[in-house]
């Protein structure tokens, strides 16, 4: 029998496998495929401090292994959240989680007190790479001390665990990785979607209403995988890693990588029980190669 149990820094988890913000709804979307409580986690879509409408269409666009989304945060902003969703959710038998997005150091800070109150989510996941209105736009995960800055002030305010979610459209994401563990990170995730765009040849004109979106699916697999290396090299905080995970062999190189747990997104859009194949997929490789404990795939990378 292996045990799946994943310790992330006081988060107890029941196995590694967790859903990524964006692309599982609030959980109870899935229920009629699979019971979510198999999950170790759950991260509901990002939740900003306003209703938010999101970006016009079109704004999701199929390319070549994988997709770009420019959805714009779309929610009804927190406090509906707090009021609507959370009673529907709050009894799932698994850790349900909030994404929590802003533009302000401000938004972040509101935001995550109002989730703070809510007894039976376990921990948010602050995802910084937001643009920050007051500094130009550029997104608040792309420096240090931006970075550090949204992180200390969440951390004063929220007293339970606190995932810092990474950009990856950065030079040097380990630097990004160490600053926000000294900010007060319990664990890192990474890493969010990368910056591209589509053109439509025939019309000349890009095929996102934003002109650029965010890349996700298997082709951002091997970078995020560099990633998650990069940064387990640098912090001793646990690392939940994502980006192009399709299955049970990729989560385990996630794993030997660096991180304690992963999440899986995209891959929902084409198997909404892929989360639940990957539990057991999991269970069947340490079965396969020997190990009692999943944790111990944890850094086992042989370099």
């Amino acid at each position: 029998m292996v045990d799946l149990q994943i310790d992330l820094n006081g988060l107890q988890l029941k196995n590694p496998v967790m859903t990524a913000s964006g692309t599982f709804g609030y959980g109870e979307e899935f229920m009629d495929f699979f019971d979510i409580s198999c999950l170790g986690g759950v991260l509901v879509k990002g939740t900003t401090l306003e209703h938010r409408e999101g970006n016009a269409y079109p704004r999701m666009a199929e390319t070549p292994q994988g997709m770009l989304n420019a959805v714009g945060l779309q929610n009804k902003g927190v406090h509906y959240f707090a009021d609507h969703i959370y009673p529907r959710i709050k009894d799932y038998d698994t850790h349900m989680l909030v994404n929590v997005s802003g533009s302000t150091i401000e938004d972040y800070i509101k935001t995550a007190e109002v989730v703070n109150e809510l007894d039976k989510i376990p921990g948010i996941e602050l995802n910084i790479s937001c643009p920050n209105v007051k500094e130009g736009g550029m997104a608040f995960g792309t420096s240090c001390p931006s970075a550090v800055s949204v992180v200390e002030a969440v951390r004063k305010v929220y007293k339970k665990h606190l995932m810092v979610k990474l950009s990856p459209n950065v030079t040097n994401i380990a630097e990004i990785g160490a600053a926000v563990e000294g900010a007060g990170a319990d664990s890192i995730s990474l890493i969010n979607t990368l910056l591209g765009m589509a053109v439509n040849a025939k019309t000349r004109k890009p095929v996102l209403s934003t002109v650029t979106g965010g890349l996700s699916g298997p082709a951002v697999k091997p970078v995020a995988l560099r990633m998650v290396w990069q940064v387990s090299q640098v912090v001793k905080v646990p690392i939940v890693g994502m980006g192009g995970i399709m299955n049970a062999t990729d989560a385990v190189e996630f794993m030997l990588a660096g991180a304690s747990a992963i999440q899986v997104g995209t891959a929902n859009f084409i198997d909404p029980c892929v989360t639940a194949k990957i539990v057991e997929g999991l269970e069947q490789y340490c079965q396969e190669h020997g190990f009692d404990r999943v944790s111990d795939l944890v850094g086992a990378l042989e370099v």
